[in-house]
C-alpha cells in the first residue's frame, strides 16, 4: 500500500503514463503494473486495477485512432479469436510475487525498445500473412497478457510494424481494441469483481482514465511527445532492472 510521498507519486505518475501510452494507441497496463509493483501493492490487487484502467484507456484510444485510419477487420479477428480465451486462462493463474515481478520486468523491455524505435518499420509486408499466423500470435500474446495483467499491445504493435501488416495509425487502432478485449477477458479470468481493491487505487483510476482520454485525443491528432517518451524510457529501464534484480 502507498502512503505519504508514495501516494503523491501514485496519483501523479499513473495519469501521465496513461496519457503517454494512449497517445500511441496503448492502454498503459505494463507501466501501471510497474508503478503498483514498485509501491508494493499485492499482485492480486495489481492485476485487476491495471486491467480496469486498461479497458477504459484502450477503448478511448481505439475510438480516437479508428477515425484516423482504415481498420483492418480481418487481421483483428484473426488475432482476437484465440487471444480472448488465452487471456482468460492466463488471468486465472496467480503467479508467485517474485516470479511475477521478474516476468513483468522482462515485458517492460518491449515498450522500452518501442519508444526507442529499435523495432524496424516496414512500408510493405516483409512476410506474407498466412491464415494461421494471426491466431498463433494472438494465442501466445493473449496468454501472457492475462497472466501478468496487461492487454498485450506492447508486444503486438512492434510485431505488426516489423511485419509490415499495418501502418502506424492502423497499428494503434488494432492494438487498442486488442488490448480492450484481452483486458476484459483477463479481468474476468482473474475474478476481478471479487477482489477487494484498496481505496487509493479507486481514487487514482478516474485520474488515470482522464489522462488516457487526453492522450488518445491528442495522439490521433499527430501529437508526438518525443522528449517525454525518452524520459519515460529511462524510467521504464530502471524499473525493469529493479523488478528483475531486486537486490
Amino acid at each position: 500500500m502507498a502512503d505519504g510521498l508514495n501516494e503523491f507519486i501514485l496519483y501523479l505518475i499513473l495519469p501521465i503514463v496513461a496519457f503517454l501510452y494512449a497517445s500511441v494507441g496503448h492502454g498503459g497496463a505494463s507501466s501501471y503494473l510497474m508503478v503498483l509493483a514498485l509501491l508494493n501493492f499485492a499482485p492480486e490487487q495489481i492485476r485487476p486495477t491495471a486491467l480496469i484502467m486498461n479497458m477504459f484507456v484502450s477503448l478511448m484510444a481505439f475510438l480516437s485512432f479508428r477515425k484516423a485510419s482504415t481498420f483492418p477487420t480481418s487481421l483483428f479477428i484473426s488475432l482476437v479469436i484465440f487471444s480472448i480465451p488465452a487471456a482468460y486462462f492466463g488471468g486465472s493463474i496467480l503467479v508467485d510475487t517474485v516470479l511475477y515481478k521478474r516476468i513483468l520486468g522482462v515485458l517492460l523491455f518491449f515498450p522500452i525498445l518501442r519508444f526507442l524505435n529499435v523495432f524496424p518499420i516496414s512500408d510493405r509486408p516483409s512476410m506474407e500473412r498466412q491464415w494461421w499466423m494471426g491466431p498463433v500470435l494472438g494465442l501466445v500474446i493473449g496468454f501472457f497478457s492475462g497472466l501478468i495483467g496487461i492487454g498485450g499491445g506492447i508486444i503486438l504493435s512492434p510485431i505488426l510494424l516489423m511485419l509490415g501488416w499495418t501502418n502506424m495509425k492502423e497499428t494503434a487502432a488494432v492494438s487498442a481494441l486488442f488490448i480492450f478485449f484481452n483486458s476484459v477477458s483477463g479481468f474476468l479470468g482473474a475474478d476481478g469483481f471479487q477482489v477487494e481493491i484498496d481505496r487509493q487505487l479507486w481514487i487514482v483510476m478516474p485520474l488515470t482514465i482522464a489522462g488516457g482520454a487526453l492522450g488518445a485525443y491528442l495522439g490521433a491528432k499527430k501529437f508526438h511527445p518525443i522528449m517525454i517518451k525518452y524520459l519515460l524510457t529511462v524510467v521504464l529501464f530502471i524499473a525493469a532492472v529493479k523488478l528483475i534484480w531486486p537486490d
